[in-house]
């Protein structure tokens, strides 16, 4: 079963979003916080897999309380919804630890996909926030390594597997690429983001951007 705590400061979202959660046999809602300092407070007491949070709310944002939430031992995984896909929504939900970002409008089914994707440790984010994050990063100045010292540890078969995990490729596509076995690959990637610091492979990804190592478009 997957705990999922649910924020945001509209009563009638977090109706709509417990309506569609509690619908699925494997999900269950195990609390409800009104902004995000509500949610920093309840999370210890809730015990989520997953927290759905929103960005815009009074007292403390979505994106503060994802970092202080994400800071704890054990935290649970944070995915960030708003009706807003704006840039620096994306990359500071990336950075305070957000798993996935999601718009609001999004369809039913790929919220339950989406919370089924976080809660088994990997990331998830719409296609829209993807490219908005690629644009984001591609109007930045060039990145610099030092400001990400796991980078220069990566043995040159992991900045392979990295610049393929950048393209969005899946395990089975990146070993298909190399021509290595999908367990192989699959211990790279545990490497990658052990060097790198990274929750999953989506914060991989930002931080390969932001230090130069991956450049959009490449």
């Amino acid at each position: 079963m997957i705990r999922v705590m649910l924020v945001d400061d509209q009563a009638m979202v977090r109706t709509g979003f417990r309506m569609i959660l509690e619908a699925e046999p494997d999900i269950s809602v195990v609390g409800e916080a009104v902004d995000g300092l509500d949610a920093v407070e309840m999370v210890d007491r809730a015990r989520p897999d997953v927290v759905l949070m929103d960005v815009r709310m009074p007292r403390m944002d979505g994106i503060e309380a994802c970092d202080r939430i994400c800071q704890g031992e054990d935290s649970p995984r944070v995915m960030m919804l708003t009706t807003f896909d704006l840039d620096d929504y994306v990359h500071a939900a990336l950075r305070a630890g957000a798993s996935g970002f999601m718009l609001k409008d999004a369809p039913p089914e790929q919220l339950v996909d989406a919370i089924h994707i976080v809660a088994n440790g990997d990331a998830m984010l719409a296609p829209s926030v993807t490219q908005t994050l690629i644009d984001e990063i591609a109007r930045r100045p060039q990145g610099q390594p030092d400001a990400f010292p796991g980078i220069s540890e990566l043995t040159s078969r992991e900045q392979d597997v990295i610049r393929l995990m950048a393209k969005g490729l899946s395990n089975a596509e990146i070993a298909t690429e190399l021509i290595l076995g999908e367990a192989t690959i699959k211990t790279h990637v545990g490497r990658v983001l052990s060097k790198l610091g990274a929750r999953d492979r989506v914060q991989a990804v930002v931080a390969a951007y932001e230090s130069g190592l991956v450049t959009p478009g490449a």
